[in-house]
């Protein structure tokens, strides 16, 4: 938290989390690097001036090879899980892709075997249950204080998720805006980060090929003052993917969020980089 909260915007990263514990290492039959592979890495470094600027800022703890943070807790695979009924069409779930991940990137399988069902009901208590309450505070509370709330809920994406975007000379997306469609967040919003991202030197897309997942659609309430943009970042910008490691040019892109936080917060940027290289 802030020392003052000034804004309704609230900034949050539910796939960043990078604590695997000893038991859950014992359980995948991934390596470190292959159960990193769907991790947002480093995204909470990218976004941790927010609260210098008068924002909350929310990230997770656990990974998303755990938990999916951006799942509904009744996302649950059989696949995986114990004793869990198949759900009616859901591709997220048909995927692998379920609040209990039963994939990573690239659909490498995390366990071998199933979990009991209490394990789930076990990790949605202790880790998703106190996440969306807090975020729900959040939400709640800037819409009591300014009227209204503005989540930015940072994301990543890896490089070859954008392949099939590349526009006319080869240039591809290297930020996507999800507001599913229109139904998550007020066009002006949209068209504000937009134009902040756009002014810093990056390309953007809307809502392909991420329109937005669970937080979008469950917060995202524009007719009640509850705005939510899903903002998904181009890996490769700051990171070596194989490696997953900061790239030479980290702190650049960490300045350009913390310029487009500051647009979108009205706040003094006090000789905070703007831009990347």
């Amino acid at each position: 938290m802030p020392e003052d909260v000034t804004t309704p915007v609230i900034v949050s990263s539910p796939h960043s989390g990078r604590y695997y514990s000893w038991s859950f290492m014992r359980r995948t039959v991934l390596d470190e690097r292959g159960v990193r592979s769907s991790e947002d890495a480093f995204m909470d470094r990218l976004v941790d001036r927010a609260p210098e600027l008068g924002a909350p800022l929310l990230v997770a703890e656990y990974p998303r090879a755990y938990l999916d943070l951006n799942r509904a807790a009744e996302e649950l695979d059989p696949a995986v899980i114990e004793g869990v009924r198949y759900p009616t069409q859901n591709p997220r779930v048909s995927s692998g892709l379920g609040v209990i991940p039963r994939v990573v990137a690239n659909g490498r399988m995390i366990y071998r075997g199933k979990l009991g069902r209490d394990e789930a009901e076990r990790r949605i208590d202790t880790v998703w249950r106190p996440y969306h309450d807090c975020l729900e505070g959040l939400v709640r509370s800037a819409r009591d204080k300014f009227g209204e709330a503005v989540l930015l809920d940072f994301h990543s994406m890896p490089h070859e998720a954008l392949d099939s975007l590349a526009r006319p000379g080869g240039r591809r997306p290297e930020v996507v805006l999800g507001d599913r469609f229109g139904a998550s967040a007020s066009p002006d919003i949209v068209e504000e980060l937009e134009s902040a991202f756009t002014e810093a030197g990056l390309i953007v897309s809307r809502n392909a090929p991420f329109a937005g997942a669970y937080i979008a659609q469950h917060y995202g309430r524009p007719l009640q003052g509850r705005h939510v943009v899903q903002i998904e970042i181009d890996r490769a910008l700051y990171m070596d993917e194989r490696l997953i490691r900061p790239n030479a040019n980290f702190e650049a892109v960490r300045g350009l969020i913390a310029g487009v936080l500051a647009r979108m917060i009205g706040a003094d940027m006090g000789g905070l980089p703007l831009a990347a290289e």
